[in-house]
């Protein structure tokens, strides 16, 4: 009896120190490599239109600045106001000096739909390879 117990005690342990040894390769191949990060998608911003060159524009929050970057016009005309309040979401361009948006949102609740955030603009291709955006 005794030496049944001590068996299965044994087994026991062996099975505890194979499952402990195994859960670093477990978390590890959950792990995503630094190189692979990217920045979040669709965040949201709100603040002051400072100035406006086309259709893109500075806005401040209070605690910085960033130029929002909505597209060429040539695609679409945004039609925003200097001093105007807004709300936007996009993402961080990729130098990260750009935010580049996807909706506007005016303090009257009208959204300006800019683009969608999956996959490259819809004018990506250049003037000459897209139909232009329906006013």
């Amino acid at each position: 009896m005794m030496q049944r117990f001590l068996q299965k005690l044994t087994i026991a342990v062996i099975a505890a120190t194979i499952s402990v040894q195994s859960i670093p390769q477990l978390v590890l191949a959950q792990t995503t490599p630094i190189g692979d990060l990217q920045s979040p998608r669709a965040i949201t911003i709100a603040g002051r239109v400072e100035s406006i060159i086309g259709n893109k524009f500075i806005l401040n929050d209070g605690t910085g600045e960033i130029i929002v970057d909505a597209g060429p016009s040539w695609w679409h005309n945004i039609n925003l106001s200097q001093g105007e309040q807004v709300t936007v979401t996009g993402e961080l361009g990729k130098k990260g000096d750009e935010f580049d948006a996807f909706t506007i949102t005016r303090a009257t609740g009208s959204v300006i739909e800019i683009r969608s955030p999956e996959g490259p603009p819809p004018w990506a291709g250049g003037r000459n390879r897209v139909p232009r955006k329906k006013k």
